[in-house]
């Protein structure tokens, strides 16, 4: 499958065989995919937490208002961020690089990150979005299935998996064989109303 078929077939699945597992091989390599997306700074904020326990997954299906989803799919992901990764060692981030990056790039994330609140959660919410489509596209070209969910209780979820308390919830992601399609597309918009050439267009 190329890019543009796992683009185009990938569909919010809800749906999924709960006999079905993946392999420890699978999971693999699916994350190791899923940590070659691009974050600012190249600080990768993103954790993630894969709920395998049979228990805690039918605890996070409760406070996810009984979606079935979240108990039969194959995997469970909670995407989640460090805000404060930036400060984390960040010598880690570039220690492959030439001295002189170096000496530029650390002194820069200090620089942009300190006290700017709002920034850390933004850069935060933007890398672990990104991951979540490699996550779902590279599924995709496994065979696999996958649904992004926001349908749960953020602060519930948080305290079953022991979020720290400088983390972030994103979103979740259910990964698995489909037993039904996705219903048809309800509505996209045309590419008309969504791209602009430079501006946007008057109101008026």
């Amino acid at each position: 499958m190329n890019t543009k078929e796992a683009i185009v077939s990938r569909r919010s699945v809800k749906h999924y065989d709960p006999e079905h597992e993946m392999t420890k091989d699978e999971i693999n390599t699916l994350m190791e995919h899923a940590i070659l997306s691009p974050t600012a700074f190249n600080i990768q904020h993103w954790r993630f937490v894969n709920v395998e326990n049979k228990a805690l997954r039918q605890q996070i299906r409760e406070a996810s208002y009984g979606q079935a989803q979240v108990t039969d799919a194959s995997m469970l992901l909670v995407m989640c961020a460090d805000l404060n990764a930036w400060e984390k060692q960040p010598q880690r981030y570039w220690q492959n690089a030439p001295k002189e990056v170096q000496d530029f790039m650390l002194p820069s994330i200090e620089g942009y990150y300190t006290n700017h609140h709002q920034g850390q959660r933004d850069e935060c919410f933007r890398s672990v979005g990104i991951a979540s489509a490699t996550v779902m596209l590279m599924a995709r070209e496994m065979g696999y299935d996958s649904c992004p969910m926001d349908g749960f209780d953020f602060d519930k979820v948080a305290r079953l998996i022991n979020l720290p308390h400088d983390h972030v919830i994103v979103m979740m992601i259910t990964i698995g064989k489909k037993l039904l399609d996705a219903k048809p597309r309800p509505g996209q918009l045309p590419l008309s109303e969504v791209l602009f050439t430079d501006t946007f267009p008057d109101a008026g």
